[in-house]
């Protein structure tokens, strides 16, 4: 079993700054793509941005210049590096990943209990 464990969110002004991470946990072999995303109380669940093994990235219109995702996969880490924050960024987000285990030759996709974030204009 893995588990993604995020950290980071919290209350910002707009204009500022918050640094998400996650961390996946367990018997890992492998982890291919890595991503954010972020939910809105009663719209769906929204790609910010993903970034895959080799280090290609697909960032949403919305996050394109002021967010910036990386990755460790020594340290099984993503991290969500979100500057010049807006009241319309203000969601719920969610690291995802998917995870070869160790054992198993397919991957399964896992998310984390996602993490507020609230930006105050």
């Amino acid at each position: 079993q893995v588990q993604l464990v995020e950290s980071g969110g919290g209350l910002v002004q707009a204009g500022g700054s918050l640094r998400l991470s996650c961390v996946a946990n367990g018997r890992i072999y492998r982890i291919y793509t890595m991503g954010w995303y972020r939910q809105i109380p009663g719209k769906q669940r929204e790609l910010v941005v993903d970034i895959s093994r080799g280090g290609s990235t697909n960032y949403a219109d919305s996050a394109k210049g002021r967010f910036a995702i990386s990755r460790d996969d020594a340290k099984n880490t993503v991290s969500l590096q979100m500057n010049e924050l807006k009241p319309d960024d203000t969601a719920v987000y969610y690291c995802s990943a998917a995870v070869n285990s160790e054992g198993t030759l397919y991957s399964t996709a896992y998310w984390g209990q996602g993490t507020q974030v609230t930006v105050s204009s």
